[in-house]
């Protein structure tokens, strides 16, 4: 008999290529991790190491789900973004070291309640209701580590009712993997199950009630979903 007082809640996991479910424990998110996108939210992208923030686990969207518009904003964006998945946990990850941490990989929407993290910039507030809402992380099939080419240097891109808006490469990113893991692992104990989202390049842009979104990363999958 279960000693909890009340049903506990399901445990979110992302389906994996060739069957099975990877559970997931935490999403931590990576700021500002591509130049171009950087200066288009008026900052330098030389400025600062890498810095993180986070959203629910539950907040995850899958098997191509729907996405609901939010409450609570009138400017609603997409961000485009390779994830990282955890299988190796550690605290002060070495560089080196970093990428055999890795479970494996996919493809993900990081969506932003824009007007209202412009508001929390301003207002030197949190970032949770910009960024950790219900249903704003998308998220494609998972691909295991071995079956993914490396370096990471594949193409990203994100068309919305098949118009490009973002394409870039994963070498552009400011800040690459390993060292996106070796720095989070220094604030963070990293445990299996956790995903890492590891920025978007130039190009986010609001979308509405109707939209289609694919994402693809060439050699790791793609992520869809329709805004509703």
């Amino acid at each position: 008999m279960s000693d909890f007082v009340i049903a506990p809640p399901l445990q979110p996991a992302v389906p994996v290529l060739g069957g099975g479910l990877f559970p997931v424990r935490r999403i931590y998110c990576v700021g500002r991790n591509y130049a171009e996108h950087a200066r288009e939210m008026g900052h330098d992208p030389q400025a600062e190491p890498p810095f993180f923030f986070s959203k629910p686990a539950d907040a995850l969207v899958i098997d191509g789900g729907d996405t609901p518009y939010p409450a609570e904003t009138q400017n609603f964006h997409h961000e485009i973004e390779l994830v990282a998945a955890i299988g190796q946990g550690g605290q002060n990850i070495a560089v080196e070291d970093a990428l055999a941490h890795v479970w494996g990989y996919a493809v993900g929407l990081d969506m932003t309640r824009r007007d209202l993290q412009a508001w929390a910039k301003k207002a030197q507030k949190p970032w949770e209701v910009a960024k950790g809402f219900d249903h704003s992380a998308p998220i494609g099939i998972m691909v295991p580590a071995a079956m993914v080419a490396l370096p990471l240097t594949q193409r990203i891109a994100l068309r919305v009712n098949g118009a490009l808006r973002q394409e870039a490469k994963l070498s552009d990113m400011t800040w690459d993997l390993a060292h996106v893991i070796a720095e989070l692992s220094r604030f963070f104990a990293l445990f299996p199950g956790d995903l890492i989202f590891t920025g978007t390049p130039a190009g986010v842009a609001a979308v509405v009630a109707g939209d289609h979104l694919v994402g693809e990363i060439d050699g790791i999958g793609t992520v869809e979903t329709r805004i509703v």
